[in-house]
């Protein structure tokens, strides 16, 4: 089922990851801002709960070929 995964190379996946983790650059990375409206309560629009998800899915899916490999 998850088998997709060893078929990305960790050349591309590695820079995707770092890449989503710290878009945009400036003022602060989406990922650091989400996480601070989740730790303070205030994580409850949808649209924002999609873009810590979105931001995420590359560290997933490094993490799931990491762990399967």
């Amino acid at each position: 089922m998850l088998s997709f995964i060893d078929n990305i190379p960790y050349q591309i996946l590695i820079p995707i990851t770092i890449l989503m983790l710290l878009a945009p650059f400036q003022p602060m990375p989406h990922v650091v801002e989400k996480m601070m409206m989740l730790k303070n309560g205030t994580l409850t629009r949808p649209i924002d709960i999609f873009d810590l998800f979105f931001h995420l899915t590359p560290l997933f899916l490094l993490l799931g070929k990491v762990f399967r490999g």
